[in-house]
């Protein structure tokens, strides 16, 4: 019943809010250039596919976070409701990295580019240098919040090793950084399934991390602190449940 459920009905609603969200965006991206409006309407799009999946998101730790700051976010990356999830709960105003595969996909990749979010290309690092820089530029001229998963993809299991990128835009940027994690949405929405099943998902949120006095030189341990920090909030979960 579970998989037919997914398959006649959250599968459907998805592919059909996804085509009208993602018309209504391009619409209103003629109206909106730095993109704010279309984070609202993106938020929009992330609580009905999680309604329309039956997936229930909890946060905690929302009160650490300043409504008005700006920050570099770091979450785990297990699977593609990770977004929508993330998009349903925090406040803030923020674009994300998005592999250029994705920006080939009709309505879900104009809004990607419409609303101002960056292309990563992995296969050049020169590329990808470039877009780090971006993105502390927009943080720091726009106090735009940017999040990142620093994974590099989605993990089918555990928790893989974080590149530097994130750490980098921070540090470039002299803003926070904040380690989140997504627990459960694995166990819902698996790499590589159509199955969607119905459950409860927490995002728990962390300290922000000060980077107003380091360096870039720095951004190795910072690096390895968010995914120590990750890991724990993950552990803690099974330990807790």
């Amino acid at each position: 019943m579970s998989f037919l459920r997914s398959l006649l009905i959250s599968t459907p609603l998805i592919v059909f809010s996804t085509i009208g969200m993602g018309t209504l965006s391009i619409l209103a991206s003629f109206f909106d250039r730095q993109g704010n409006g279309l984070h609202h309407l993106a938020r929009i799009w992330g609580k009905m596919l999680l309604a329309e999946s039956f997936i229930r998101v909890r946060t905690e730790g929302l009160e650490k976070l300043d409504p008005r700051g700006t920050y570099v976010f770091v979450a785990n990356h297990a699977s593609y409701m990770d977004i929508p999830a993330i998009l349903s709960q925090l406040p803030h105003q923020f674009r994300f990295f998005a592999k250029k595969g994705l920006y080939k996909i009709p309505f879900l990749g104009t809004h990607l580019l419409r609303a101002g979010h960056l292309p990563v290309d992995r296969s050049s690092p020169r590329a990808s240098l470039k877009s780090m820089t971006e993105a502390a530029r927009i943080i720091a001229t726009r106090s735009t919040c940017m999040l990142l998963f620093p994974e590099g993809g989605r993990s089918p299991h555990g928790l893989r090793e974080f590149k530097e990128g994130a750490a980098y835009i921070a540090i470039k940027a002299g803003v926070p950084v904040v380690p989140m994690a997504l627990v459960g949405m694995r166990e819902l929405l698996p790499m590589g399934s159509i199955h969607i099943r119905t459950g409860r998902v927490t995002l728990r949120i962390g300290n922000p991390i000060p980077t107003k006095n380091l360096k870039l030189a720095d951004r190795e341990a910072l690096t390895q602190r968010l995914h120590d920090e990750i890991a724990g909030m993950l552990r803690y979960d099974r330990i807790d449940g």
